[in-house]
């Protein structure tokens, strides 16, 4: 009896472990389409200079790789996103991940994705991201900005915004809203991607959880957000690259974990 009991045993160990590397393996897949959405929007196409410079100034990020935006009668969108926030020294914290989920009625046909940049530039933008369910274009006292087609001028266009969206589909840039679509932190991913219990304000706030495989989306965050970066800055301190970022890759990253913030 001993031996099957020991047996049963191992074989939910098993099961339990693979359980979790798949969990996290998916969470580690969103990060890096996180890395590569950031690249392609924020590289160094002529028209994401002010964009940049937006990042440069903003507290934090969210990123949405694939928002998808279905209807017919009743229309909805949702997606995945990953969420980033500065940290002293030019360094950027692990993400937390949030869902994003949206509806609206009307007499509409058809389907869409799309990719979209959410640059957080103030600290109350921050907070009412982390301290609830957050609902866009709805939070009392934000101010939203949401560029179109073309991103020239961005920093005009956002002056006095609390969170600035920049979307593109399909290739090109569009103008895209989030409004009324509502923004969880998805507590199930912290959980699968750091090991433990963690809310988005200890991840990216207090800093107290770091995955690695989170290191080349901070790093793209500290070149093409760090000071007057221009997107070609070289790798920071204490890091090693391979390769240069390009369309559909990720570019490896060995950073120091992002320094803890005791606030």
């Amino acid at each position: 009896m001993r031996p099957i009991m020991l047996f049963s045993a191992l074989l939910l160990a098993l099961f339990g472990f693979f359980g979790s590397a798949r969990a996290q393996a998916e969470e580690q897949a969103l990060v890096d389409r996180a890395t590569l959405t950031l690249q392609e929007m924020m590289g160094p196409a002529d028209n994401t200079g002010d964009a940049r410079a937006l990042l440069r100034n903003a507290k934090a990020v969210l990123i949405c790789p694939r928002i998808f935006r279905a209807g017919f009668i009743v229309g909805g969108e949702f997606g995945d996103c990953v969420l980033a926030a500065r940290g002293g020294g030019g360094s950027w914290s692990s993400p937390a991940f949030y869902n994003l989920v949206g509806g609206s009625i009307g007499f509409q046909a058809g389907l869409q994705d799309a990719q979209v940049v959410s640059l957080i530039m103030t600290q109350k933008g921050l907070n009412a991201i982390l301290d609830s369910q957050f609902k866009f274009g709805a939070e009392a006292g934000l101010a939203f900005a949401t560029l179109g087609r073309s991103i020239q001028g961005a920093t005009t266009a956002a002056v006095g915004a609390d969170i600035v969206t920049i979307g593109r589909s399909r290739g090109l840039f569009a103008g895209i809203t989030l409004d009324g679509a509502v923004l969880s932190a998805d507590s199930a991913k912290m959980r699968a991607y750091f090991g433990r219990e963690a809310s988005a304000r200890q991840v990216v706030v207090a800093m107290e959880l770091h995955n690695p495989g989170s290191d080349p989306l901070r790093g793209a965050l500290m070149r093409l957000g760090g000071p007057e970066s221009g997107g070609s800055s070289a790798a920071p301190s204490g890091s090693t690259t391979q390769g240069s970022a390009a369309p559909g890759r990720v570019q490896t990253e060995s950073l120091p974990a992002p320094p803890a913030n005791r606030r």
